[in-house]
C-alpha cells in the first residue's frame, strides 16, 4: 500500500455513507449502492486508435448482481451502517446470514470507478448464529475507518459470514466429507457475493482474511489453500492444524486442509505466489510458541510471515483489534491493492 494522500483521507469526513431507506431502526432496508460512475474521462489512444482504460477500470470489477436485500445490523459511529443478508450458497448449498460493512470512502464520487478492497473478518467459537465482528462493541469497522483516515490501514469493505453451519460442531472452514460444504461457502460463495454486490478487485490484491481462534484457522487455511484468489491473513491465536472430530475416516482430506501441509507445499512450488500471513497473540495467552515453530518451519519463500505479540492480551477479540492497530493491518495493507482515485 503507497501511503494514503491526504485527498483519500480528508474525503472519508465528507462522503455520503450507506443510505437507510426507512427509520434507523434494526431491520431497516440499507442500500450499499455506491455513487454512479461518470463516464470515463478520455485517455490517450493506443496503437488500434482505442482509448485506453484507466488503472481503476482495468483493475475494478464492477457489481455483478444479483443484488442481494441488506437489513440494518448495527450503525457505527461514522454513520456507516453494518448490514445483513442471508446467502444461499449455489456451489457449496449451504444457506447461511453474512454482515457486511463498507467504508465511507467507498460512498466518495472520487472512487465511484474504483474496487476496494475486501476483508473477511471471521469469529473464534462456534461463529453460528452470528459472528461476533457484526457487533460494534469490539470497534473493528470504527477502528478501520479511523486507522484508514490516518493512513494506517486501507479502507475494506468487511464480510462477516457465519464460520459454521450449526452450533454442534466446527467445520475447519472445509468440505469434509458427508457435511456441509464450508470450504466451498468461505471460499467461493462469500467471494462471488461480495463480487455481485460491491466494487471489488480483480485480482487477489483486493483479497484477505482476518480471524481470532477458530476463525483465523480458517483464514490462514484458505489463504494457503488459495493462494491464486487471496494475499494476506490476520491470524490471531489461531488454531495451527485442522482438529474437528469429523475428520475421523478422513486423514486424507484432513491433511489436504491442514495449514502446515499447504505452507510447505507453497514454499517448494517454483512461482508460487506470495501470501502475507499476519500472526497475532497476547503474552497471557497460550500457543505462542506453536506461532513461532511455524514462522521458523514454514515461513519460507513465498510464505511471508509476521508475528506480533500484543503485550498483556489475552485470548480475546477485543485484544485482537489492539495488535491490528499496532501493526498488523498496516502490514497487509502495505501488500494489498488501495483504491484509485479518480483525477
Amino acid at each position: 500500500m503507497k501511503r494514503l494522500p491526504a485527498a483519500f483521507t480528508a474525503v472519508a469526513a465528507l462522503a455520503p455513507v450507506a443510505l437507510i431507506t426507512g427509520c434507523s431502526d434494526e431491520g431497516a432496508p440499507v442500500s450499499f449502492d455506491g455513487p454512479s460512475a461518470p463516464p470515463p474521462a478520455a485517455t490517450p489512444s493506443g496503437e488500434n486508435g482505442k482509448n485506453q482504460l484507466s488503472e481503476a477500470e482495468r483493475k475494478t470489477l464492477m457489481p455483478t448482481g444479483p443484488k442481494a436485500d441488506f437489513t440494518r445490523q448495527n450503525s457505527v459511529d461514522d454513520g456507516t451502517e453494518i448490514g445483513v443478508t442471508t446467502l444461499h450458497g449455489r456451489k457449496s448449498g449451504f444457506t447461511g446470514k453474512v454482515w457486511v460493512w463498507a467504508p465511507k470512502q467507498y460512498f466518495d464520487p472520487k472512487y465511484a470507478q474504483s474496487g476496494f478492497p475486501v476483508l473477511i473478518a471471521l469469529p473464534g467459537g462456534n461463529g453460528y448464529p452470528n459472528n461476533y465482528w457484526m457487533g460494534t462493541d469490539l470497534k473493528l469497522q470504527s477502528s478501520i475507518s479511523k486507522w484508514s483516515r490516518e493512513g494506517g490501514s486501507l479502507p475494506f469493505i468487511v464480510v462477516m459470514p457465519v464460520l459454521n453451519p450449526d452450533a454442534d460442531h466446527y467445520y475447519d472452514g472445509s468440505d469434509i466429507p458427508g457435511q456441509p460444504k464450508m470450504g466451498t461457502w468461505m471460499t467461493e460463495d462469500v467471494p462471488d457475493f461480495v463480487k455481485a454486490n460491491f466494487r471489488t478487485f480483480k485480482s487477489r490484491d483486493g483479497w484477505a482474511f482476518m480471524g481470532s481462534s477458530s476463525g483465523g484457522f480458517v483464514g490462514l487455511k484458505s489463504v494457503l489453500k488459495k493462494p491464486e484468489q487471496f494475499k494476506a491473513v490476520i491470524a490471531s491465536g489461531p488454531d495451527i492444524v485442522p482438529d474437528s472430530p469429523l475428520w475421523s475416516g478422513h486423514e486424507e482430506e484432513r491433511q489436504a486442509n491442514n495449514p502446515e501441509k499447504l505452507a510447505q507445499a507453497l514454499a517448494a512450488k517454483p512461482g508460487a505466489p506470495d501470501v502475507y500471513l499476519a500472526f497475532q497473540a497476547g503474552t497471557r495467552e497460550s500457543g505462542v510458541a506453536g506461532l513461532k515453530n511455524f514462522i521458523r518451519n514454514y515461513g519460507k519463500g513465498p510464505v511471508k510471515t509476521r508475528l506480533q505479540l500484543i503485550q498483556n492480551g489475552s485470548h480475546n477479540a477485543k485484544t485482537y483489534v489492539t495488535g491490528m492497530g499496532d501493526g498488523s493491518i498496516r502490514w497487509i495493507s502495505d501488500h494489498m491493492q488501495a483504491p484509485i482515485r479518480s483525477e
